[in-house]
């Protein structure tokens, strides 16, 4: 140590040359080969494919960025518990340590494992919803969405109208719109099932959502006796952007502020392929033990015993590990520093527009700055999903964003229609030089985006047909 100089100045010496280089907060000890196919060939693939990337194998994909769920690389020590996994059917080792990880993270003392978060939205949605019923979100994610209208009710958006902005730099764009949950509740308090909080909110182009916005829809759903649940697959991420985005929560620790955030619930459903680091897994938590029953008797029906609910234990093993890894502040801020390098340079490079300021799973593209000539009735997120294989190797996704809301000061419930592109990053995966290569590919497509006449759905299921659509072009 310099004299003179304390040692908490030369860490942040240390971290400050880190967030500049955006060098990684760990090193690679295994590697797996990617295989760039011939553009003849990928153009193949993808008529193939019914021109959806959803249709590609993964072998014939470059850069895969279709998604951030499932998708993260493990550490050592999470391979390393999947060695200890004890699979005995009742009560293992594996479910206590899975059990007390997530009890010591959320705060809530009933823990319920599902295979993944729509397995635990399948168990919710059926006990909360009943037919004809509205649950209010500040988003919802569509297989959240797609359970709910499932059981009958009718899923509304109030997320604020800043975040179609993308220009607009607030720090929040993911909040509820305070003034619309409060109409909705004056209109529709006697039909609405609860109030649902997803954090970071991921179809709202992955924003967070304040605390002090959390504590307002607690305040508003508290006064119509309605419960608040949150979709806390992304939380520690969120838990990020409140430490670096709001006032007063600068000294707090990543542990403490997803214990706040999730401390105005009564409980929360997680799909622990997000922030829990896994490959597959999830979790229900819950306040209310008669609650936590009646889901563990669903749980039975649908996933398994109360004690592995679908799982290996070996994974349960995992996902107590990575909930906590994926709460590691040096880890998150790297996350968030090159999610906002890549959106930086997607802009300066490629000439095109992303929602500011980069949220947690990806960036989010403006497709009408990709496709001018291009109608929303002309698939645009489409054309740039194919276009970005087409020309090199890369998978991205293009979500239909149906926003159902109410409008204000009636409370009208109305409809609307957004697309976007989604750059999804999987966590601990991709370099700073991969991104780059995205980067030249995105600068390719726009220059040649003017040849793109769109296209039109061939084919398309009625539950989340995004998924399974196929596609001509016009």
């Amino acid at each position: 140590m310099k004299p003179g100089v304390s040692a908490e100045h030369e860490r942040a010496a240390d971290l400050d040359l880190m967030a500049a280089t955006l060098a990684e907060p760990y090193r690679i000890k295994v590697v797996e080969r990617l295989q760039m196919r011939s553009r003849g060939e990928r153009e193949r693939l993808l008529s193939d494919a019914g021109n959806s990337v959803f249709y590609l194998e993964s072998s014939d994909v470059f850069i895969d960025l279709g998604t951030d769920s499932g998708t993260a690389a493990m550490s050592d020590e999470q391979w390393a518990a999947l060695m200890r996994g004890d699979e005995a059917y009742v009560r293992s080792r594996s479910f206590g340590s899975f059990e007390r990880s997530v009890r010591d993270v959320t705060g809530y003392p009933h823990v319920i494992p599902t295979h993944q978060g729509r397995g635990a939205e399948n168990i919710l949605m059926e006990l909360l919803v009943s037919p004809s019923q509205l649950v209010l979100s500040n988003a919802h994610f569509d297989t959240t969405r797609a359970h709910i209208e499932r059981r009958q009710g009718k899923p509304i958006d109030l997320v604020g109208d800043a975040l179609w902005d993308f220009d607009e730099r607030a720090p929040f764009k993911g909040n509820f719109d305070l003034a619309k949950l409060a109409v909705a509740l004056e209109r529709y308090h006697q039909h609405v099932a609860f109030v649902s909080i997803t954090i970071t909110n991921n179809l709202a182009c992955s924003s967070p959502v304040s605390m002090e916005n959390i504590r307002g829809v607690k305040a508003l759903a508290d006064a119509r006796g309605i419960p608040v649940y949150f979709d806390a697959s992304r939380m520690s991420e969120n838990a990020y952007f409140i430490k670096t985005r709001e006032r007063g929560y600068e000294n707090a620790t990543i542990p403490q502020i997803v214990r706040e955030m999730l401390s105005y619930g009564e409980g929360c459903w997680m799909s622990a392929k997000k922030d829990a680091l896994v490959n597959i897994g999830g979790f229900i938590a819950l306040q209310d033990e008669a609650m936590a029953r009646r889901c563990q008797e669903k749980l039975v029906l649908y996933e398994g015993f109360p004690s592995y609910g679908g799982l290996a234990r070996r994974d349960l093993e995992a996902v107590a590990v990575g909930l906590k890894e994926g709460m590691d502040e040096q880890y998150l801020a790297h996350r968030a520093r090159l999610l906002a390098h890549f959106g930086e340079r997607l802009e300066a490079v490629a000439g095109i527009k992303v929602s500011k300021p980069v949220g947690g799973s990806g960036v989010f593209v403006q497709l009408e700055s990709v496709y001018p000539h291009l109608t929303p009735a002309e698939l645009p997120g489409v054309a740039l999903a194919a276009d970005m294989y087409r020309e090199g190797g890369v998978r991205v996704g293009a979500i239909p964003f149906h926003l159902r809301t109410v409008s204000l000061p009636d409370g009208e419930i109305t409809e609307r229609l957004f697309q976007f592109a989604r750059f999804a990053l999987p966590r601990r995966v991709y370099t700073k030089s991969h991104l780059e290569y995205v980067v030249s590919v995105m600068a390719r497509v726009k220059q040649l985006a003017s040849r793109n006449k769109g296209y039109r759905v061939v084919s398309e299921p009625e539950v989340l047909g995004h998924f399974f659509a196929r596609f001509e072009p016009l």
